[in-house]
C-alpha cells in the first residue's frame, strides 16, 4: 500500500515508518521537523519506497497531494511534552486543532481510511482508574494552559468522529499511554529518556514534586503493531482505543529502577513542581489504561515489560551518545 504518516519524523512516527517498510509498503512522511528530527528517517532517506515532505500540516496544497496519493494515512502530527504545551499553548492549540481539521476534511474528501493519534491526556484528572475509553473526562480549569493539550486532542477526537458519523469516514482512533522506547528524547520533559541520560552521565535525577505520581509506560514497538491491527480491522472504524502497557510505576520508582539498570552512582533529586513550571501546574496522580477493548478488537498485549523497556533505551543511548536532547 502507500501509506502517509504526518508526523513522521517524529518518535513514533519514525518506528511506524520502518514497520511500514518492512513489510513492503511505500511510505510518505510529512513533517515540519519542529519537534521530530531528519536524524529519525535518516536511515530510510536511500530506500526506494520511502519519501519526506517538509511542510506544514496546514499547507492544504502539500497535504491533499499526498493524501489523494495514498492509500492510509496515519495523523501523528502534533505539538507534544508537557514543557512544551505549558511553553507554547498557542502553537500546541493552531498545530493539533487546525492541522488536524486540515487533514480529517482531506481524507474525508478522498475517502482514506485514517488513524488519528490521540493520548491519556484526554482524560485529564479523571482520578478512577484504570480508564476505559468511554470514560468521562475531567479537565482543570482554562487558566492553566497545562490543560491545552488534552483539550485539543479531545476537539481532535470530536472532529474525527464526527467525520465518520456525518461523511463516512473510516477513521480510528488511538490514545497512547506513555509510548517510550529508543528515539524518543526528553527535550520537552520525557521522562524516560532524560533519566537514562543523567544517569548515564552520572548526573542526578530530577523528580518533580514527591515522585508518588504513578504513569505505564509502554513500548513504542508494541504499540506500532497495536496502530496496524487496528488500521487492519474494519470493525474498529468509528472507534476509539487505549493503547499502551498497564503495568504501573511511581515517577521515584521509576527513577530509582534507571539508577539500578545503568549502574549508575547518580542520585535522585526532588524539586518542586513551581521550580519547573509556572506557578500552581496542576497533574494527575495517576494513569493506566484499560486494555481490554483493543485485546476484544485485535487481540492486543503488551510483549515488553518496564524493566526491558528501560535495558533497550540504555542500550540506544550507550551506542547514540550524541543523539540530539
Amino acid at each position: 500500500m502507500k501509506v502517509l504518516i504526518t508526523g513522521g519524523a517524529g518518535f513514533i512516527g519514525s518506528h511506524l515508518v520502518s514497520s511500514l517498510l518492512d513489510r513492503g509498503d511505500e511510505v510518505c512522511v510529512l513533517d515540519n521537523l519542529a519537534t521530530g528530527s531528519y536524524r529519525n528517517v535518516l536511515p530510510y532517506v536511500e530506500h526506494e519506497n520511502f519519501r519526506l515532505v517538509v511542510t506544514e500540516i496546514t499547507d492544504e496544497a502539500a497535504v491533499e497531494r499526498e493524501v489523494r496519493a495514498s492509500d492510509q494515512v496515519y495523523h501523528l502530527a502534533a505539538a507534544v511534552g508537557v514543557r512544551l504545551i505549558v511553553e507554547e499553548p498557542v502553537k500546541t492549540l493552531a498545530t493539533n486543532i487546525l492541522g488536524t481539521e486540515v487533514v480529517l476534511s482531506l481524507c474525508a474528501k478522498h475517502h482514506k481510511r485514517t488513524l488519528l493519534a490521540s493520548t491519556s491526556e484526554v482524560y485529564g484528572k479523571l482520578e478512577a482508574v484504570p480508564f476505559h475509553e468511554d470514560d468521562a473526562s475531567v479537565l482543570g480549569p482554562t487558566t492553566k494552559s497545562r490543560w491545552a493539550y488534552g483539550c485539543a486532542k479531545m476537539v481532535d477526537e470530536f472532529l474525527a468522529l464526527a467525520y465518520h458519523a456525518e461523511r463516512g469516514l473510516p477513521v480510528v482512533v488511538t490514545r497512547f499511554f506513555n509510548t517510550v522506547g529508543p528515539r524518543q528524547r526528553g527535550r520537552y520533559g520525557m521522562v524516560l529518556p532524560n533519566f537514562v541520560r543523567s544517569a548515564l552521565a552520572g548526573d542526578d535525577l530530577i523528580v518533580h514534586g514527591n515522585g508518588q505520581q504513578a504513569r505505564c509506560f509502554g513500548y513504542v514497538g508494541d504499540v506500532v503493531g497495536g496502530m496496524l491491527a487496528l488500521m487492519a480491522e474494519p470493525r474498529a472504524m468509528g472507534q476509539v482505543f487505549n493503547l499502551g502497557n498497564d503495568e504501573e510505576v511511581t515517577i521515584a520508582d521509576l527513577a530509582r529502577r534507571v539508577i539500578e539498570r545503568t549502574g549508575s552512582s547518580s542520585r535522585i533529586r526532588f524539586v518542586p513542581y513551581e521550580e519547573v513550571f509556572s506557578s500552581g501546574f496542576e497533574d494527575m496522580q495517576r494513569r493506566v489504561p484499560c486494555l481490554d477493548k483493543a485485546r476484544q478488537y485485535i487481540g492486543y498485549t503488551p510483549t515488553v515489560d518496564l524493566d526491558s523497556i528501560i535495558d533497550k533505551v540504555v542500550a540506544y543511548y550507550r551506542q547514540t551518545p550524541d543523539a540530539p536532547r
